[in-house]
């Protein structure tokens, strides 16, 4: 009789060939490039540094594509975005120091999203370790406690035998639902010190899933079978755990309205009968969501953009299904069901009954309705003819990644994302800097079509360097830069609190002249041009920048208190 503990994989030809006659010159940095390789990795981004060198030189000797970055901040950008397109986890090469603290914000950005990046840091000499003083370039007391409190998980490598394991372990890590960052550090000598093991050849690493207590879920159908008025907010989560379809229809067969949240854009159909959109910033919305009397959370966890800056009080009752256990029932009381979006809502689908509610559909008519008159009254022509030839120029199926920037703030609300996983933004941690080097990341992980990047003019001097990566890389990203002249989100939220804005104006270069000296096609447009301008750079191959030069104004909020 065999027991699966029995059974042992037994070493092919090739992989016995390569253990006994490794080829000569590898370092700890082949440890690392052939782990990587193993795993399935084929692009890694990065910045080289000089305690990092053993990694990059092996790249040399690899079949790993690099795109290296101009800034380790835009690096992380660069892998969070390959993470979100792939689904995989994108290894991020960084040096110690400066060089890893650098990729802090990136990194919360990809914590707060969800999305998988394989961080993998060098380190001082092994002699220099254990917070003692020693003086080596770069040293920190406790590198790896400045990335604690911002990755799922951090793994330290001592030794060459434990680079395979660490990096196995902690791609299994990133990947495990819900994704996140990760961080792998290496001491420099480590990584340069030639090295006796053996070619690395096999790592598979299997994400633990994260199915749903059959309890839970059968409460849940009860609840949503018997409920007269079901709603449904659809998160992040439903995209990440590809389960857009399977929440049409399950919300199908409820008769349940369905809004998306900001990090869930394009998990429902934004012209379906049963879509409320993702109006979430507006009191009629919330009012309808309030009114349920079950609310099926999917993969959110109803944090500030989300809940209406916590004003949204449902009075029903709330089902949770939700990833992330510190998420889990953080901001309202709920049956939490802690499980991967994809697995819970395929339970509710085979448990639930079937409901009948014909009104439905006119009832998410008439809350739009409310919506578009609330902006109507507000004259925001421009805002809505900007966006709109963006959504036109924009091709079917083509990913668009929106900075912190008034215009991504209107596409939250009011931008038909059209596919899941099409359209991205830094709303998960709210950094400047992420739409275009995110967008040159999702080039490389799909060169099949364009990508949009969008920033503002404040934003787009976080990452102005990465045109050069743009150029070198031939990616294939056109960046639209609405240049107002400074902060504008700011200068709106100064002017309103305090009457004045203070530090929102900003001298600006010649952002077409700019992008024509890296070597990058510049056009200046205006509202008027932007459709056929945007839609020609797009059209393109390669990087292109389109600058238009518009004050935007923001719709007025409703969670102070207006209508």
């Amino acid at each position: 009789m065999t027991h699966d503990h029995d059974l042992v994989l037994r070493p092919t030809a090739a992989q016995t060939e390569a253990a006994l006659n490794p080829p000569p010159g590898r370092n700890g940095g082949d440890l690392v490039v052939e782990t990587l390789a193993g795993l399935g990795a084929t692009t890694v981004f990065g910045l080289p540094g000089q305690h990092a060198l053993g990694m990059f030189d092996a790249l040399r000797r690899s079949d790993l594509r690099y795109i290296g970055l101009r800034v380790e901040n835009n690096a992380g950008f660069a892998a969070d975005a390959y993470g979100r397109i792939t689904g995989e986890a994108a290894p991020l090469l960084l040096s110690t120091g400066p060089g890893a603290l650098t990729s802090l914000a990136a990194l919360q950005e990809a914590r707060a999203a969800s999305a998988p990046v394989l961080a993998i840091s060098s380190q001082v000499p092994t002699a220099g370790l254990g917070g003692g003083r020693h003086g080596y370039l770069h040293e920190l007391p406790d590198q790896a406690a400045s990335f604690r409190g911002v990755v799922k998980s951090v793994h330290t490598v001592r030794t060459q035998s434990q680079i395979p394991s660490a990096i196995a372990e902690a791609w299994t890590s990133a990947l495990t639902a819900p994704h996140g960052p990760v961080w792998v550090e290496i001491p420099q000598d480590v990584l340069l010190s030639e090295t006796p093991i053996p070619v690395v050849t096999g790592g598979d690493a299997f994400p633990e899933e994260l199915p749903p207590r059959p309890e839970l879920t059968a409460l849940a159908a009860d609840l949503l079978s018997r409920a007269e008025r079901p709603a449904v907010i659809a998160g992040g989560g439903v995209v990440r755990a590809d389960a857009s379809k399977k929440l049409r229809q399950l919300a199908e067969r409820l008769q349940a309205p369905v809004v998306t949240t900001f990090g869930g854009k394009g998990a429902f159909p934004w012209t379906h009968p049963l879509s409320l959109q993702s109006w979430l910033e507006d009191r009629h919305t919330t009012d309808f969501l309030e009114d349920a009397d079950v609310l099926l959370v999917v993969g959110s966890g109803l944090g500030e953009l989300s809940s209406n800056y916590h004003t949204f009080k449902p009075r029903g009752r709330v089902v949770q299904i939700e990833a992330d256990l510190g998420k889990l029932e953080s901001n309202h009381p709920a049956l939490g069901i802690h499980a991967d979006a994809r697995l819970a809502v395929q339970a509710l689908l085979e448990t639930v009954d079937e409901r009948t509610d014909p009104a439905a559909p006119e009832r998410v008519r008439a809350v739009l309705a409310k919506v578009h008159e609330r902006i109507a009254s507000q004259e925001l022509t421009l805002e809505q003819d900007v966006l709109a030839a963006v959504r036109r120029a924009l091709p079917a199926g083509a990913p668009s990644f929106w900075d912190m920037t008034i215009l991504a703030y209107w596409a939250w609300s009011a931008f038909d994302a059209e596919a899941p996983n099409t359209m991205h933004s830094a709303q998960g941690a709210g950094g400047l800097g992420y739409g275009f080097p995110a967008a040159l990341g999702a080039a490389a992980a799909d060169p099949t079509h364009p990508v949009l990047a969008v920033s503002g003019d404040g934003g787009a001097l976080y990452s102005i360097a990465e045109l050069a990566t743009a150029r070198q890389y031939d990616l294939n990203v056109t960046w639209l830069i609405v240049d107002d002249g400074g902060y504008g989100i700011l200068r709106e939220y100064m002017t309103d609190a305090f009457g004045q804005p203070t530090a929102t104006e900003l001298t600006r270069p010649d952002y077409v002249a700019l992008a024509e000296s890296f070597g990058v096609p510049g056009v200046r447009t205006s509202p008027e041009a932007l459709e056929a301008d945007l839609a020609k750079a797009l059209a393109a191959p390669g990087p292109s920048v389109v600058v238009l030069p518009a004050v935007l104004r923001m719709f007025a909020p409703t969670h102070l208190g207006s209508d």
